[in-house]
């Protein structure tokens, strides 16, 4: 939590910051009436149909579905992460982070700063084991590696001791607790300390700015666990960290493109053959994490795995959990290897040109994995097949951000069920999709739903109404879709009374919220201010007298004998809802 930057921060940062001023410096727009057009930067037109409100201080483009805020157009155009627009957009207003000024998070920084530099002297001296131990050596180059390519990756070697590494840092008087907070020793129960790798092989983890920030190990001879990594520390998390990305950066972007294998001997491998956008992930599925910070990188992103069991699990996980991600412009492929083959013996079998013509030829795009997958084992000749495939297909297209694929795909599925696009369509609006996981809410007609979607995009489009509302500890008790996040937005309203559309939206960045928020924020509105009132307040009382009856009904549904209080209850809702009628 130290390094979290207050959203009263972002909220003042958006407010200084003018959307019109920041993308017109990148992308040429022209004034149309009270917004601003351009041709988008994120996919290619002739006619413009990008769009940048100075009102909302939010952008659309009705051709792609590309939208968002100054911070979201930076992320995408710059290909920046979160923090690291932060610091622009405060450096180009002048702004101070207030973490950086916090004593308790300079101490953390500090803290931090130390483990870097461990970690830096632990992998100097598994370097030099390495360089040492002749075993470790002619293990390296049984496997086909270079002594160029061990450099590169900065491969080590962790001797069969128990405490080679401990005598050393210790030493330099690096203390006990600061190695165990970097994971690189442990202790056992009757509290012997030792250190974590021993006969290993050692992997270096290094962030995207080159710093070691964990260790891989592979076993040297046959113990388990073959393979052994880092546990989570301050500096390490393994949901956000792809093994060889720093050394592939460059790869990446020039080719724009990055290829994601197992294991780190399969990114070494595949690296020494000239393939060098390679990654891996860190003894873990692929996160969304992990997408997200590759599409940051680059535009396509193919998934290489073994095409064994295991290897196809990984490559649909993979595939889930790049859903969110796939907007337009951005796509995904899945190559599978033949049996008893990985990416490390694959390549040294057909080579570089051989490996790349497989790449080319052989990998599946993910709307066709999708589809695919789903189909196994389904009768399609069948109305319930088509109808299994439908249902099997509707929460994960529901996943995947509004845009062209999306309706591709819908049109596929429509042709492979004989469904209408519309009924395809109704049926896939039929169950929303969870807008948060703080609680589980019922399933609204499309009516209901509608009309907190109506309510959003009108509280959106003239955010100051969220203090007219006076009843909003009972709407809450409203279990409907989306009002979780109504109220939320209502009550961040009310502590700070004018914000922008823009710095609310980008209160949710990192929750499921963010992509339906700047949908509904984007959805133009023909009304005046008082219009605008008028609608909205209409909303809430409509809200309001849906509170009352989903109370009645469980009182009145109740088995046992309703109590004086209950009948008084029942009384009072009445006398309410006429209020509100009227």
């Amino acid at each position: 939590m130290g390094r979290r930057i207050p959203p009263e921060f972002i909220d003042e940062l958006l407010a200084r910051a003018d959307i019109v001023e920041i993308i017109d410096s990148r992308v040429p727009l022209k004034k149309a009436g009270r917004e601003y057009k351009g041709c988008c930067p994120f996919h290619d037109e002739k006619t413009p149909s990008f769009t940048v409100s100075p009102g909302k201080q939010f952008y659309h483009c009705f051709g792609c579905g590309a939208h968002g805020t100054a911070i979201g157009f930076l992320m995408d155009y710059d290909n920046l992460g979160f923090r690291e627009t932060i610091e622009e957009l405060a450096g180009r207003y002048s702004m101070i982070i207030p973490e950086t000024i916090s004593e308790d998070n300079s101490a953390e920084r500090r803290k931090q700063a130390d483990l870097y530099g461990i970690l830096d002297l632990a992998n100097k001296h598994f370097q030099l084991r390495l360089r040492e131990t002749e075993s470790a050596k002619n293990y390296l180059i049984e496997r086909g590696l270079s002594g160029e390519i061990a450099a590169c990756y900065e491969l080590g070697f962790a001797r069969e001791s128990w405490d080679d590494l401990l005598n050393s840092l210790t030493a330099k008087n690096i203390s006990r607790k600061d190695l165990e907070t970097a994971g690189l020793i442990s202790s056992n129960d009757q509290g012997r300390v030792f250190d974590k790798f021993r006969d290993r092989i050692i992997f270096p983890i290094h962030d995207q700015r080159g710093r070691v920030i964990a260790f891989g190990g592979r076993i040297l001879g046959d113990g388990e666990p073959k393979y052994l990594n880092s546990p989570e520390t301050p500096v390490f998390h393994k949901g956000k960290e792809l093994y060889g990305l720093y050394q592939a950066l460059s790869a990446i972007s020039k080719q724009n493109q990055s290829l994601v294998v197992e294991g780190y001997m399969d990114v070494i491998a595949l690296a020494q053959t000239g393939i060098e956008n390679v990654v891996a992930a860190l003894g873990t599925s692929t996160t969304p994490g992990h997408i997200e910070l590759l599409f940051r990188r680059c535009d396509e992103i193919i998934f290489c795995f073994d095409g064994d069991r295991a290897g196809r699990q990984a490559a649909w996980r993979a595939l889930e959990n790049s859903l969110p991600s796939m907007r337009d412009g951005k796509q995904a492929g899945f190559l599978f290897l033949p049996d008893g083959e990985d990416p490390d013996s694959y390549v040294r079998k057909l080579g570089h040109d051989g490996f790349y013509e497989q790449l080319r030829e052989k990998s599946l795009p993910l709307p066709e994995y999708l589809l695919n997958h789903l189909a196994e084992d389904i009768d399609l000749s069948r109305m319930d097949g088509k109808a299994k495939l439908a249902a099997l297909a509707r929460p994960l297209l529901n996943r995947l951000p509004r845009g062209t694929l999306k309706a591709l795909l819908m049109q596929k599925l429509a042709e492979i069920t004989a469904m209408d696009k519309q009924g395809l369509a109704d049926l896939m609006l039929d169950q929303p999709k969870q807008l948060s996981g703080r609680q589980k809410v019922t399933s609204p007609n499309s009516k209901k739903h509608s009309l907190i979607g109506k309510t959003l995009t009108l509280l959106l489009n003239q955010p100051e109404l969220g203090r007219e509302v006076n009843n909003l500890e009972y709407l809450r008790l409203l279990e409907l879709a989306g009002m979780d996040v109504l109220s939320e937005i209502i009550d961040i309203i009310k502590g700070r009374p004018n914000l922008t559309s823009s710095a609310i939206i980008e209160r949710f960045r990192q929750t499921v919220y963010y992509d339906r928020l700047c949908e509904l924020a984007s959805s133009g509105i023909e009304l005046g201010d008082e219009a605008v009132k008028t609608e909205f307040l209409d909303a809430i009382n409509r809200l309001h007298l849906m509170a009352i009856d989903q109370e009645t009904k469980k009182i009145t549904s109740r088995s046992t004998k309703l109590s004086e209080k209950d009948k008084m209850r029942l009384r009072s809702l009445q006398q309410e809802r006429l209020v509100l009628k009227h």
